[in-house]
């Protein structure tokens, strides 16, 4: 039976949940948990009970609001209730929200897709046991809150370490991701072949990282899709890239891409409605999962089908009369993947902040590839409180400082974007994470 402290704190958060949504304009992503776990720290012991079939977590440096998003969308679509942090709050406080908001004592869903922070899993893990951990990448991020890549991946092993039944969806192109399985228990997804529909698409000047294999021998590439994703080996030892269980090959639309994926002789087509390589990297491991799990794939294609970005991920928004295009950047790997897709024809809004959640360290711009922006035919815009440090970014990118406003508001700076009465011509915004959340709240 569970201590009456656990169903009190349901009614706890719901009150906080209405205080919130009357007198304030925040999303409440993880205030309501937050007063939670302060009132009761096991409460996420026993929300597991409220899961019939399977718990399924999701971490990496990019891409895990995506995965998890989609693999979430499949399983709906496929019949069954899911529970999911869809907003993207993953610390255990963004956890302990969506489980808080959404239990009660007569109702159960069938799944639970967590989005978790990299270095918060192993703390998730001690209340939650999970089924399964798809593990998207490792990128260097936030230096000031993470530390090196080498940091990160003992935080995702520990986690692992905790929980020996669980199931493994690995990416076999990350050599850090690919050394998570200790026993045997992955699966691993990756592309043998990666083709774009425009040469555009595959240009960047973003440094790739050095990654030495784990005798201390650099690493070697039979081919390199960007970063450090692609085919590994080392020529000391003889570590190489896994075989994929999940392997596809890609071709990259400016808007789509469609994936040839081959799992145990058999082979599936699939088209996915995301821009750029990365969101085809978040897309197969969500079909991954999925097929390992057995669900169809004509279920898959039709969740791919009627997916809808998540707020900053590829999302699209109306202002002003304006189609507005707002992509998250964070760290210069997926920063460079993001600014290979920008429509130079459009306004381009670039708020950049440096609060704790996204890194006190801004040093990233200047690893980030803003040279891909050196042909932007309109306004390039710079905008939060680092917004002097992107100007200069800008100048150095090669865009003339005629071009470049700096507006530190970032609502002034939309609005300035969206100033013109041709309806037609488009925006793109470019947030960090907490500029991400301004926007979520803006109204225009």
């Amino acid at each position: 039976m569970k201590p009456l402290k656990f169903y009190l704190s349901l009614i706890l958060a719901r009150a906080a949940y209405t205080g919130i949504k009357l007198f304030s304009h925040s999303s409440g992503t993880s205030f309501a948990g937050k007063l939670v776990l302060k009132f009761y720290p096991d409460f996420l012991k026993y929300c597991p009970d409220y899961i019939k079939k399977s718990i399924i977590t999701v971490t990496g440096t990019n891409g895990k609001t995506t995965t998890s998003g989609i693999i979430s969308h499949i399983i709906e679509t496929d019949g069954y209730r899911v529970i999911h942090n869809l907003k993207g709050a993953n610390m255990l406080t963004g956890v302990a929200n969506v489980f808080a908001l959404n239990l009660n004592p007569y109702r159960r869903f069938h799944y639970a897709v967590l989005e978790s922070d990299e270095a918060y899993l192993q703390k998730l893990y001690d209340y939650i046991k999970a089924d399964y951990l798809v593990v998207t990448n490792l990128f260097r991020d936030q230096l000031d809150r993470y530390g090196e890549l080498a940091t990160t991946a003992g935080f995702i092993q520990n986690a692992i370490s905790k929980n020996p039944d669980l199931k493994l969806i690995l990416n076999a192109d990350d050599p850090l991701v690919s050394t998570f399985d200790k026993i045997g228990n992955a699966v691993y997804y990756g592309f043998e072949n990666v083709q774009y529909a425009e040469e555009s698409l595959n240009t960047s000047n973003a440094p790739s990282e050095v990654f030495n294999c784990t005798c201390g021998t650099p690493l070697r590439y039979k081919k390199r899709f960007f970063a450090q994703q692609g085919h590994y080996y080392c020529r000391k030892c003889g570590y190489k890239r896994p075989a994929c269980d999940y392997a596809a090959d890609v071709k990259v639309y400016p808007d789509f891409s469609e994936l040839n994926i081959v799992h145990e002789n058999e082979k599936y087509e699939f088209k996915v409605y995301l821009s750029g390589l990365y969101n085809a990297y978040n897309a197969l491991a969500a079909i991954a999962y999925s097929l390992e799990s057995g669900i169809s794939p004509d279920t898959i294609q039709e969740a791919l089908n009627t997916y809808k970005s998540i707020f900053g991920r590829t999302e699209t928004r109306d202002i002003k009369g304006h189609k507005a295009l707002i992509q998250l950047i964070k760290n210069p790997t997926g920063a460079s993947e993001v600014l290979k897709t920008v429509d130079l024809n459009s306004n381009i809004v670039i708020a950049i902040n440096d609060n704790y959640a996204d890194g006190r360290d801004i040093s990233w711009l200047w690893d980030s590839d803003f040279e891909c922006l050196a042909g932007a035919q309109k306004l390039v815009i710079t905008s939060g409180t680092r917004a002097d440090d992107m100007a200069l970014r800008l100048k150095y990118a090669g865009i003339p400082q005629s071009q470049i406003i700096v507006e530190p508001s970032i609502k002034k700076a939309i609005i300035k974007a969206a100033s013109s009465n041709d309806t037609e011509e488009e925006i793109t915004i470019l947030p960090s994470y907490t500029a991400l959340l301004k926007i979520a709240k803006m109204k225009f």
